[in-house]
């Protein structure tokens, strides 16, 4: 049981070889988190597309480097869906391919750990972490560091 990743990449950003990258990564995070059977959306979209996107469901018209729709939010309404047949959908990924080519170039590395980072914060996001409070935040991005390692992504 793994989790399946669906991309939408209607710009031809990526490659076989980026999104080969992707699963393996979204596979290690995924037994790293104990994520059984899942399925989760990426997909690769331009400055334009995320601002669009951000302004329509969070109310920010600015671009943003990557965003989150998560399909389960668990919270005290909310009841948790579990025993499925079919893989659980975890929600969708919209991250923004020249944000993160531009960040690669301004942090010093390259544009596959920087796409992996944004990969996994997505991700990551998915799950219920957030970053909300600064105790929240070190325990994501403690995590993501941890994630992008295991897997050999790092600076």
């Amino acid at each position: 049981m793994s989790v399946s990743v669906l991309f939408t990449d209607e710009n031809q950003y990526g490659s076989a070889e980026l999104e080969e990258l992707l699963v393996a990564l979204i596979d290690t995070a995924a037994r790293l988190e104990d994520v059984q059977d899942g399925e989760v959306s990426i997909s690769f979209v331009n400055d334009q597309e995320i601002q669009e996107i951000n302004k329509t469901y969070r109310m920010k018209d600015q671009p943003t480097d990557v965003l989150s729709f998560p399909m389960y939010e668990a919270d005290e309404e909310e009841i948790e869906v579990t025993d499925l047949d079919e893989p659980l959908l975890l929600g969708d990924i919209v991250i923004s391919i020249p944000r993160a080519k531009d960040q690669a170039e301004e942090y010093g590395h390259s544009f596959e750990r920087e796409l992996g980072f944004l990969t996994i914060h997505g991700f990551l996001h998915l799950l219920g972490y957030d970053h909300g409070t600064e105790q929240e935040e070190k325990e994501m991005f403690d995590r993501q560091e941890e994630i992008l390692k295991q897997h050999g992504l790092i600076r």
